[in-house]
């Protein structure tokens, strides 16, 4: 537990905000909640990265103002109420609460720095499988991948899918079922050492794409069955995504990661002839983006052609064909780690305390 006092701006947000300033500032405080206050800053709510996912989905739109999407009961305490914050932290499942004086304007913040709020290990997840795509030769990682297939590059002293398989068995997951075909031996052997969790492979014979290999297990999965990358990892709780997929009636959900890119250029709008209307300085764009994680219905895999090349994209695309419902669970752009990347494996280690 620790208490911050000298640098409670990193935690403060306005009703004007903008959604994705709002969620740079949680993704930056790594605490997912900023608390609202007015011009006299007095404490008025709270706005949290699960707010703003469920705005994204009611609305559709990554545009708009924390008044729009904010909780206007906001947690907090008096600041001779300090002995009770770990306990509502833990209550209410939030790392963070504000600490308040007479006139209700915050003057601390009581955060759980010691980790004491660990992923929760779900119930309603025990039961439910992850099928892990490990098939691919991994050319982004080169020349790692020229000696060990890409799910055994180490993240520090563990390889890639290992982590994977630890970050879904912390909520609960320990049913894997794994494609392999590049340097499929070597990571086979690796895996039958982890006694600790039920793999069962799924082995292709030649390269079938990320969703065509799934196609090989069709009669293994269950109703439902989440799907990911070998080189990804979402810091998010799945249990949530698994309610949205169940609540919306969808029958693909994509795990998609907000992602806020500058154009380091000025731009220039014009109209007929090339005369400028006006000029706009670096512009931010904010899109959602594949995160290489998904939720599927067994029912899915009957659109899958048998023993063709085929990309979970392209099973989106016919899913939508088909007017079957695909939906986006939205998750912040620091919850998401694409460790294909060099970049990102060292983010990784940072995050891990590693480096």
């Amino acid at each position: 537990m620790a208490i911050v006092c000298g640098q409670i701006e990193q935690f403060i947000g306005t009703r004007e905000m903008s959604i994705m300033d709002a969620m740079e500032k949680i993704d930056k405080n790594a605490k997912g909640l900023l608390f609202i206050i007015d011009p006299k800053g007095i404490l008025e709510g709270c706005i949290s990265d699960g707010d703003i996912r469920r705005w994204i989905i009611r609305t559709g739109q990554l545009k708009g103002k924390v008044n729009d999407a904010m909780n206007c009961s906001p947690k907090w305490i008096y600041e001779t109420q300090e002995h009770m914050g770990i306990d509502m932290m833990k209550k209410y499942q939030i790392d963070v609460i504000p600490i308040l004086d007479i006139d209700k304007r915050i003057i601390a913040i009581l955060t759980d720095d010691d980790n004491e709020l660990p992923l929760r290990n779900h119930d309603e997840l025990k039961d439910i499988p992850v099928f892990v795509m490990a098939g691919g030769k991994g050319t982004r990682l080169y020349p790692y991948t020229k000696i060990l297939p890409k799910p055994l590059v180490p993240i520090g002293e563990m390889p890639i899918i290992e982590r994977i398989m630890e970050y879904f068995s912390a909520q609960g997951m320990s049913r894997f079922f794994v494609s392999v075909n590049y340097k499929k031996e070597i990571l086979k052997a690796y895996l039958n050492e982890l006694s600790q969790y039920n793999i069962s492979y799924v082995e292709e014979d030649r390269p079938l794409g990320t969703a065509g290999s799934i196609k090989l297990a069709e009669y293994e999965m269950p109703d439902v069955f989440y799907v990911t990358n070998c080189d990804i990892i979402v810091k998010a709780d799945y249990s949530k995504m698994l309610e949205y997929h169940n609540q919306n009636g969808n029958d693909m959900t994509i795990i998609a990661s907000l992602k806020n890119t500058t154009l380091p250029y000025g731009v220039l709008h014009t109209k007929e002839e090339g005369i400028i209307t006006s000029l706009e300085e670096k512009p931010r764009q904010n899109y959602l983006v594949n995160t290489g994680m998904y939720i599927l219905n067994r029912e899915c895999l009957d659109f899958i052609p048998d023993g063709a090349f085929y990309h979970m994209t392209d099973l989106a695309n016919e899913l939508l064909k088909q007017k079957k419902k695909v939906g986006a669970f939205p998750v912040s752009e620091n919850s998401f780690f694409d460790m294909g990347e060099f970049s990102e494996l060292q983010r990784m280690e940072t995050w891990l305390g590693i480096k």
